[in-house]
């Protein structure tokens, strides 16, 4: 990190702002004082879909997220199919 990047601030990463987000939704939920699957789900998916739209065109279709409970632990799955045609 430079000096002058100290002062001015430096813009994160959006792989890391989605991670931090993804941690507080799940936390959220978790602490039962959050919404339920059905309400932030979609949303997050929404969100995703907009941020990888950014750099790669896909479809709605090519990008499932989903929530499973294993006995003590949360497993939030992204799938997301990209095109065969990326570099």
């Amino acid at each position: 990190m430079s000096f002058l990047s100290f002062f001015a601030g430096e813009k994160k990463k959006s792989a890391s702002v989605a991670k931090e987000r993804l941690q507080i939704i799940l936390a959220h939920e978790r602490s039962g004082s959050g919404a339920t699957r059905a309400d932030y789900l979609p949303k997050l998916k929404e969100e995703l879909l907009a941020v990888i739209s950014k750099y790669v065109h896909i479809a709605p279709s090519d990008l499932k997220v989903s929530l499973e409970r294993q006995e003590n632990l949360e497993v939030l799955e992204v799938k997301i199919e990209l095109p065969d045609n990326i570099r």
